[in-house]
């Protein structure tokens, strides 16, 4: 397999929510790169099929067009995956949008729905959708994507904020209520990182943007290959005795 990183992964297969976004690309071509057999979902068509062929270069991967926020999407999503592939192992939940930068006060309702179905009901179906596999196999890797805005509360992102606080909460729920069965649910909360999201929040409100990387004592935004390095770990046999963790990517903003 060309660009072999590890095997720690080899014989495993993933399936990864916003396959064709920052995150959600570099996350699938790093699992690749482990040895997993990637199973990519995005709603964007287009850009799913471009990354699709991007990565079929790397390793064996497939994708489908599912919009997360979407129950039937989800369900019928995940019952194609378990048909085609016979179990799915591994679960990277990184769809998500930034929406808005805007005040509490002048944040619409609309905006705050789609917020939240998208960074937090999507991470819910998701994880509903495949639990019930992974309970049956006796093994299973989810990782949730939350923020630095989850546990600090970033100005004017009152939705994404509070999704992200969501996450976190969802992720420790789960992960008690399965920790009996071999089966692992952590979070990662990054904060800023270069990529698509982050260049579109920036287009909307530049000074926001900047004074939250402001705060990173390391002086400048993650990657998404560095969230792509932590998350192939986690999701891994060598994370074995972690779970309902949510753990930092901010460095050094947050450390607790």
């Amino acid at each position: 397999m060309p660009n072999l990183v590890t095997t720690e992964l080899a014989g495993r297969k993933a399936v990864v929510t916003g396959a064709s976004g920052g995150l959600g690309s570099a996350t699938a071509r790093r699992l690749l790169q482990c040895g997993a057999q990637v199973v990519l979902w995005d709603r964007q068509g287009s850009a799913l099929d471009e990354t699709l062929t991007a990565l079929r270069a790397i390793g064996p991967c497939d994708a489908s067009v599912v919009d997360v926020t979407s129950d039937g999407d989800v369900s019928e999503g995940a019952k194609r995956a378990l048909l085609d592939h016979g179990r799915i192992d591994i679960l990277v939940n990184c769809a998500g949008v930034v929406g808005p930068l805007t005040p509490c006060v002048d944040y619409s309702l609309d905006n705050w729905r789609y917020v939240l179905d998208v960074n937090l009901t999507g991470v819910f179906l998701c994880c509903r959708a495949f639990t019930p596999s992974m309970i049956a196999q006796g093994y299973g890797r989810i990782l949730n994507v939350s923020s630095i805005a989850g546990k600090e509360g970033n100005p004017y992102q009152v939705a994404y904020s509070a999704a992200k606080a969501g996450v976190i909460a969802l992720t420790k729920v789960l992960a008690k209520e399965l920790a009996e069965t071999g089966v692992l649910v952590n979070a990662i909360a990054p904060a800023s990182l270069d990529g698509p999201l982050m260049r579109a929040a920036i287009a909307l409100n530049p000074e926001v943007v900047m004074a939250a990387t402001a705060k990173i004592p390391m002086g400048r935004m993650g990657t998404p290959e560095e969230f792509a390095a932590m998350a192939s770990w986690i999701v891994s046999d060598g994370c074995s005795f972690t779970t309902g963790f949510t753990f930092d990517l901010s460095g050094g903003r947050a450390v607790y």
